[in-house]
């Protein structure tokens, strides 16, 4: 039996990554047919069928699932050894793609990667934007190993270190209709008197306000809530337009606030705060541009750049 070949298995990773051979083919610079040969090779020397074809995207079979996780797993830990042995320099470069939930994404990693950058300047980034349960999702499912959430999902699987302190304040115009200074506490019925714009399930934001207010006997649907949305940037324009109002991350409406479109309230006894996360799936190894990012997230504080 002949011994799997790592430019194989690279192969298999990006076509499970894109869920198309043709995109596989554009990242190795090969032929479409060249990786659909390198995908039946492998198919023929393990004696067993990995992707799923029948259907419109295409799909991991379950010993598809098993190979992906040692793959990936293979590849991290060879790019790990080139790494210590070969680099005596230290030089971290390469590519680090991250999924991340929209906070983070939008309004904390710019300035993250601006940081890293300065130390690694060789690192490129590609960045995606999932909820963060379909982070979590991917993570366990093996279709990626590490990302960025504003939620907590329990499982033994996953390792968690948090890198930013965040806070959800209730945003409202900033209009006479909201008499209170920008920061004032007030009483939680005023809930029960507003129009609420909120973020649609599988929202780390969402996730929080759910449980906060069920711990204070309030449930979602016990209020007035107007509209679901997945745009953190179409709920700030919905409350400078008077159409509701919404929990949103505090630094996510700094610039509104600083315009005087939107301002920021407080619930009194209501607990908001939270924390994000750098997640990963901790029995699998990270490769080592990875590796350096998330040692350099432990130590990065943010500041008002």
């Amino acid at each position: 039996m002949r011994i799997l070949e790592f430019n194989q298995l690279e192969i298999f990773i990006s076509v499970v990554k894109h869920k198309s051979f043709s995109q596989a083919a554009k990242e190795f610079y090969i032929t479409q047919p060249t990786v659909s040969n390198n995908i039946k090779s492998l198919e023929k020397e393990l004696n067993t069928t990995l992707l799923d074809r029948t259907s419109k995207d295409i799909t991991l079979t379950e010993a598809g699932r098993k190979l992906y996780e040692f793959a990936v797993e293979l590849i991290n830990t060879r790019d790990k050894a080139r790494h210590t042995i070969m680099d005596h320099s230290e030089k971290i470069e390469g590519e680090i793609e991250i999924s991340a939930s929209s906070i983070p994404e939008q309004y904390i990693l710019p300035y993250i990667i601006k940081d890293f950058l300065s130390i690694y300047p060789d690192v490129s980034f590609s960045v995606n934007h999932k909820d963060s349960k379909n982070i979590v999702d991917d993570i366990l499912e093996g279709i990626n190993y590490f990302g960025m959430v504003g939620a907590k999902y329990c499982s033994d699987k996953l390792e968690y270190m948090g890198f930013y302190e965040d806070e959800l304040v209730l945003a409202v115009p900033d209009n006479e209709r909201y008499p209170w200074p920008a920061g004032e506490y007030v009483d939680i019925d005023v809930l029960y008197t507003e129009k609420l714009i909120i973020r649609k399930k599988g929202s780390g934001t969402r996730r929080l306000i759910e449980q906060r207010l069920s711990a204070k006997g309030i449930d979602l649907d016990d209020l007035n809530i107007v509209s679901l949305a997945e745009s953190n940037e179409m709920i700030k324009k919905m409350i400078e337009l008077g159409l509701g109002v919404s929990f949103v991350s505090e630094i996510s409406i700094k610039n509104e606030v600083d315009l005087k479109l939107i301002k920021p309230l407080r619930i009194k006894d209501l607990n908001l705060e939270r924390s994000f996360y750098f997640v990963h799936n901790k029995r699998r190894t990270l490769p080592p541009a990875v590796e350096a990012f998330r040692d350099f997230l432990s130590q990065w504080r943010y500041k008002n750049h």
